[in-house]
């Protein structure tokens, strides 16, 4: 019966070739999602390592949850001064649109509250936990990218609005005060 031994090496042979297609299929899908949702990642949230990006995808960070994390820093900063100024406002809704948070019919109704509502403690204390338990699973350089992108948007929101007619120290004590307690956050 050698013809039928023929028959179940080649079956044996294709099934062999199939599932090496199939998880060569699927390595490549998985690529491809992770290279879609990197790219998601970069758009929310500025960051443009791949590595930082790679374990953010890990750790199931979407882009909805980047998006707020990068957003609350900057609303904490403008409200520092017990006063959202027009041009910190511009600044913050430029930024939102830069990470990706998309408009409803132009507006960004939760966004405009915050600006128009100051929001209470609960909301920055809910941020700073948020990143240290982040931070708590990501590598000191990841941390440090991290923190570096996250607090450079917040002093150009702080910045925006400084000054007496352009001149002089564009962040205020209170805004300092600000993007130190944010800092801190990340000492963790």
């Amino acid at each position: 019966m050698p013809g039928g031994y023929a028959n179940y090496q080649n079956t044996l042979i294709d099934s062999f070739f199939h599932e090496q297609d199939q998880r060569l299929l699927q390595a490549f899908r998985e690529r491809t999602a992770k290279m879609d949702r990197r790219a998601q990642l970069a758009a929310v949230s500025g960051i443009y390592d791949e590595a930082v990006l790679d374990r953010l995808i890990e750790l199931d960070i979407g882009p909805d949850t980047l998006a707020a994390m990068s957003v609350v820093p900057l609303v904490c900063v403008a409200w520092a001064d017990k006063k959202v100024q027009d041009e910190e406002r511009r600044a913050i809704i430029a930024a939102a649109e830069a990470a990706g948070v998309k408009s409803q019919d132009g507006r960004y109704p939760l966004l405009e509250f915050w600006l128009t509502k100051r929001p209470g403690a609960a909301l920055i204390d809910a941020w700073k936990h948020y990143i240290q338990s982040l931070c708590g699973r990501l590598e000191r350089a990841d941390i440090e990218r991290l923190k570096h992108d996250l607090l450079d948007r917040a002093r150009d929101v702080a910045q925006a609005a400084g000054g007496f007619l352009g001149i002089g120290n564009k962040v205020s004590a209170a805004e300092q005060a600000v993007l130190a307690e944010l800092e801190q956050a990340f000492a963790s």
